[in-house]
């Protein structure tokens, strides 16, 4: 009995034993599994802060960058090799490789009127040297510009004008600009290989970094109007992105350039139909250009304008005075407009010494430039050869193919990389964006619904009675 008892009280123990077993490994899996569900918990708290915390970053990050100024291209560092055998001119050909060189006006247009009608299909090749296709034309010299030495020259972006003469004025002006434009938008179609047609500041970058020649339209003379806002507009719409306020005569609403040799001024500068014109070109986002225009022009365009003006071809005065070129306190106007001023390399605006051989150089180009740097800074100075309006340009810089050498000159006289890349393009990028800001700004505006009064037109113009 004694032995039967103490094998229940043995078997009672482990089976006592085995439960409190369990018991413990239950207490325990539970402990474990509510450990795990609390770091689990602690994980999926501290990733939703963190997320919370990236997003508060993220919202600062983007408020900080809609009010800190965007850089205008990313471009990477001019390398030269210590074994060049022109360090100069391989710094010019890697700056103007790496950011669009911008000129601010060629008339090649006028070539093609004079020579073949504007046509541009069955007529010429534009992709071949055009000096070998017209050895004698009515212009009375050879065409500067054709794609093979635009390529060669490294010319990133133009500024192709639209003109026609002054004797179109209160006659066909309006119809000759038409048929002008039509030349250019056939040629951007003809060759969008090499040219691409654009009309915003990053069109034109958008298109060097697809390898091509950004092409945009201006509009070379108020004349070509017709006094007109509906036909500015309009001009806008067919991709002119700034308008010359004059040509080498006077508009019913603006003074010429010619009025300062003789102090004959009609207007005094603008009217008040001409102020207007200013005011709609800043609503529409047209840059204001006022190479060609008197002094008093500048003055009150400048005065009256709320967007960057610009001189597309023009140099400065104080340098060579002729009255085609800035004078030196509407240069620091211009500055204070935040304007650009570029220069022309026509002959006669860059040497005046006409009777000095040659006419004038490269070098003397370099000069002008130097001296809007130094007058103003290097941010209000560009490049607005004017190759194919006028016939004679300076030795060094015949045609388009030159323009690598005029920016090895600049690097030769201490000037930097960030310098040349600012003359190249970087400036005229800026004053375009300004322009297109206040534009956006002028949005809630309605177009300006003004008339010239008819008595301010010339006798004789051609108006119908409705």
């Amino acid at each position: 009995m004694e032995i039967e008892s103490a094998s229940v009280s043995r078997s009672e123990l482990v089976s006592n034993t085995s439960k409190r077993i369990k018991g413990y490994g239950k207490t325990c899996f539970r402990v474990l599994l509510a450990c795990l569900i609390f770091v689990i918990l602690a994980l999926l708290i501290a990733l939703l802060v963190g997320l919370q915390r990236q997003h508060e970053w993220i919202g600062i990050h983007k408020a900080n960058s809609m009010t800190q100024k965007k850089p205008l291209h990313t471009v990477p560092d001019c390398i030269i090799l210590p074994d060049s055998q022109d360090r100069h001119l391989d710094m010019a050909k890697c700056v103007l490789d790496s950011y669009p060189l911008i000129d601010g006006h060629n008339d090649l247009s006028w070539q093609f009127l004079n020579n073949v009608n504007n046509k541009v299909y069955g007529s010429v090749d534009f992709t071949t040297d055009l000096r070998k296709v017209w050895t004698t034309t009515k212009t009375r010299f050879p065409s500067h510009t054709d794609i093979p030495r635009l390529r060669q020259g490294k010319v990133g972006a133009q500024f192709w004008a639209i003109f026609v003469p002054c004797s179109s004025q209160y006659k066909d002006s309006v119809r000759r600009s038409l048929e002008q434009t039509d030349f250019h938008h056939k040629m951007f179609k003809k060759y969008s290989k090499y040219l691409k047609y654009v009309t915003t500041a990053q069109g034109i970058l958008n298109a060097f970094d697809e390898g091509k020649i950004a092409s945009l339209l201006g509009l070379e003379g108020g004349h070509s109007i017709d006094s007109s806002l509906a036909n500015l507009r309009m001009f806008y719409k067919l991709g002119c992105r700034y308008m010359t306020i004059t040509h080498s005569c006077n508009t019913p609403w603006a003074d010429n350039w010619k009025v300062d040799l003789n102090n004959s001024s009609k207007y005094n500068g603008l009217t008040e139909f001409g102020k207007i014109v200013i005011k709609e070109m800043n609503r529409l986002g047209m840059i204001i250009d006022l190479s060609h225009v008197a002094k008093e022009t500048m003055i009150d365009a400048i005065q009256v304008s709320s967007a960057p003006v610009m001189f597309s071809h023009s140099s400065a005065y104080g340098y060579c005075n002729h009255y085609r070129n800035v004078q030196d306190d509407v240069l620091r106007m211009t500055k204070e407009n935040g304007g650009l001023v570029m220069v022309n390399f026509g002959a006669d605006f860059i040497n005046c010494q006409p009777n000095k051989q040659p006419n004038a150089t490269l070098s003397q180009v370099a000069d002008h430039i130097e001296y809007i740097k130094n007058l103003i800074g290097v941010e209000y100075v560009g490049i607005g050869a004017d190759y194919d309006g006028v016939a004679v340009q300076p030795v060094g810089l015949e045609d388009v193919s030159k323009y690598p050498y005029l920016f090895a000159e600049l690097n030769r006289r201490g000037w930097s990389e960030e310098d040349l890349r600012k003359l190249a393009g970087e400036n005229l990028i800026r004053v375009f964006r300004k322009v297109e800001q206040v534009r956006d700004e002028l949005s809630y505006m309605p177009p300006y619904e003004v008339h010239l009064p008819s008595s301010e037109y010339v006798n004789g113009t051609c108006r119908t009675g409705f």
